[in-house]
């Protein structure tokens, strides 16, 4: 498709929806989380019971998953000089009786429960049409002057004069505080695979997941966020930070992102967004592709494509069980991740109300 209005692309790639919602449109498919959205999923509101969908932020522990991710450390602040931590203030005025602790935290935004952010993952693309393929994010916001970062390791953590670490890399564009700003409100629908599958590890392609969607009496509608329970989550929970790599990286059901209906059941569905109990919602590594392709092909299709954003670690298990022993898929989720500018994705926790 071309475009003589939009400023960063004159070609989008093939099957996204670039533009669709306007020329400068940083949120994607949360678009579709209208009034009416939030209005209609408040109706799946009955018993007033809420599950809070989030695994605790130190987990998985370790690395094991991920050796690029850490687990989030705790240090205190500083006061006069003191430890600002169970701090006696009469050691600074002696008329004082207070005693305070004040903390800051070190956090990997993707090493638990977290929201992909647009400006995630992004691809090398042509959207000039000159033959020059150039790295862009979803609407064709570009890296190096909407999404910048350093050139090199070494000046990805430079202090300032004053000795403080200051910010070297920036999404000035498709930063999560996007998604934040929404409240992130709609309608949850829980699509149970773990009920089918159980904690074999199972490429989940379109056949397999239409014939659950069609036994459980799914009904993925516009603007619903689709919520994947495979038993990850409960996996990881089980063990105690203590994670185990490799029963891990060969459980439980993960989507194939090389299933090119499924990518088509994505788009046509018009879902809002993705959240999965598992590690990065599709299989990884992905299939062997023909010819030159994403090594998360999901992620582009998702993120780059259509601005459909991802979650990944969710803890599932509880929610999902009660609504099948109830017969219900459906729920009310508010699930805004952490308000901070410029950050490419952020840990959050989500909580479905039933």
């Amino acid at each position: 498709m071309t475009s003589t209005t939009n400023p960063r692309w004159r070609v989008r790639p093939e099957g996204s929806n670039w533009g669709d919602f306007g020329v400068n449109d940083q949120l994607g498919r949360l678009n579709l989380l209208t009034r009416e959205k939030v209005r209609q999923a408040a109706a799946e509101i009955h018993e007033g019971l809420t599950f809070a969908l989030s695994l605790p932020l130190d987990y998985p522990g370790g690395s094991a998953l991920n050796p690029n991710r850490k687990p989030p450390v705790l240090r205190p602040l500083l006061r006069n000089g003191l430890v600002n931590f169970n701090c006696f203030l009469g050691e600074i005025d002696p008329v004082r009786t207070d005693v305070l602790s004040d903390d800051l935290a070190i956090l990997h935004l993707q090493y638990s429960t977290q929201w992909d952010g647009l400006a995630h993952a992004g691809s090398m693309f042509d959207v000039q049409g000159d033959g020059v393929p150039r790295a862009v994010y979803y609407n064709g916001y570009a890296a190096g002057s909407d999404i910048i970062g350093p050139e090199s390791p070494k000046d990805a953590g430079i202090p300032d004069q004053a000795g403080e670490l200051t910010s070297t890399s920036r999404a000035s564009a498709l930063g999560i505080e996007g998604m934040a700003q929404t409240g992130v409100q709609g309608r949850g629908v829980m699509v149970d695979l773990h009920a089918h599958l159980g904690n074999q590890r199972t490429l989940v392609g379109y056949d397999v997941l239409m014939q659950i969607l069609e036994a459980d009496n799914v009904a993925v509608e516009p603007g619903d966020v689709v919520c994947l329970h495979t038993g990850f989550a409960q996996l990881v929970l089980n063990m105690k930070k203590q994670p185990d790599p490799e029963l891990l990286h060969g459980a439980c059901a993960v989507l194939d992102g090389r299933d090119e209906r499924l990518l088509s059941w994505i788009s046509d569905s018009q879902l809002a967004a993705i959240a999965a109990d598992n590690y990065a919602v599709e299989g990884y590594p992905a299939r062997p592709g023909v010819g030159c392709c994403a090594a998360l092909p999901l992620h582009e299709h998702c993120l780059f494509k259509l601005g459909v954003h991802l979650g990944e670690l969710w803890h599932l298990t509880p929610l999902a069980q009660w609504l099948r022993s109830n017969a219900r898929n459906r729920f009310f989720l508010t699930a805004p991740p952490l308000n901070l500018p410029g950050a490419i994705a952020s840990p959050l926790t989500p909580v479905a109300t039933v």
